[in-house]
């Protein structure tokens, strides 16, 4: 009974660490909801030392606590912590040394996805090489998915432009993005395409709406098979499912995203 009850207590214990984890990276978010319990113990103790490593907690060259720490920390089977780790080596964050255990190779740098920043900024701040692939639109439709419904409460429009893209990061897909915005006195959005391939920079040199101001909603979750594919990992691996507004120049006009990041290969910050 005593072991049901810390194995219980220990699972309280590793669902907070991750609320923390979500909140802090992002000042702006209004609401973070942490979906963990379909995700493997394995993912999670992955996930918490990628975080560790990223973070600067454990840095290039140092060692990660010992198996039998881990085992201890986690609750978990030898077995079940080796699995962790050997994700961890086959991303390139660690290496494994018989006799002397795991050792930092890589302390990643981050993307500043959770920022008000395009992507475009984010690209270049990275001092990496991104791209966009255009899956749908600019297309008009309307907001048919109920997770948009409780950000439509102030929306007096009805029918928008939509876009559906995948950006990728060296190559690397990492995030799927899905934007809805009125189509309201937006002459061409659907005909011509976007300045740069940006579409903060379109609205703003073509209709001179600028993006001023964003509420975000940041969950952990586990990837169905479409979004798997499309971001090259695997069905029910943790993905961040990031919802945004987005409030502008122009009043009454509003950006909607829903969007995906795969951080198996990038960290996933803010910054200003």
């Amino acid at each position: 009974m005593p072991f049901l009850i810390n194995k219980r207590l220990h699972k309280i214990k590793v669902l907070a660490k991750c609320v923390l984890f979500l909140r802090s990276l992002q000042p702006i978010l209004f609401s973070t909801e942490v979906i963990f319990m379909k995700i493997p113990l394995y993912r999670q103790i992955q996930a918490h030392l990628k975080e560790a490593i990223t973070s600067g907690q454990h840095s290039e060259g140092s060692l990660l606590p010992s198996e039998n720490e881990l085992c201890v920390e986690f609750n978990a089977t030898r077995m079940t912590v080796r699995q962790a780790l050997n994700e961890l080596v086959k991303e390139g964050y660690i290496t494994r040394q018989h006799g002397k255990g795991s050792i930092v190779t890589a302390n990643r740098k981050s993307l500043g996805l959770l920022s008000l920043k395009g992507w475009t900024d984010v690209v270049t701040a990275s001092d990496r090489h991104g791209t966009t692939s255009i899956l749908d639109g600019p297309v008009i439709h309307t907001i048919t998915e109920p997770i948009f419904k409780h950000l439509l409460q102030q929306e007096i429009h009805t029918e928008f432009v939509f876009l559906k893209r995948l950006r990728f990061m060296d190559e690397v897909p990492i995030m799927l993005e899905q934007t809805y915005f009125p189509n309201v006195n937006l002459e061409g959005m659907t005909d011509q395409p976007l300045i740069d391939g940006s579409l903060f920079r379109t609205l703003f040199m073509r209709y001179h709406i600028d993006v001023n101001s964003m509420q975000q909603e940041v969950r952990a979750i586990v990837a169905t098979k479409d979004i798997a594919s499309l971001l090259k990992t695997r069905v029910k691996s943790p993905v961040l499912q990031i919802l945004r507004k987005y409030g502008t120049s122009k009043e009454g006009f509003y950006i909607y995203s829903l969007i995906y990041c795969n951080t198996e290969k990038y960290a996933i910050s803010s910054f200003n």
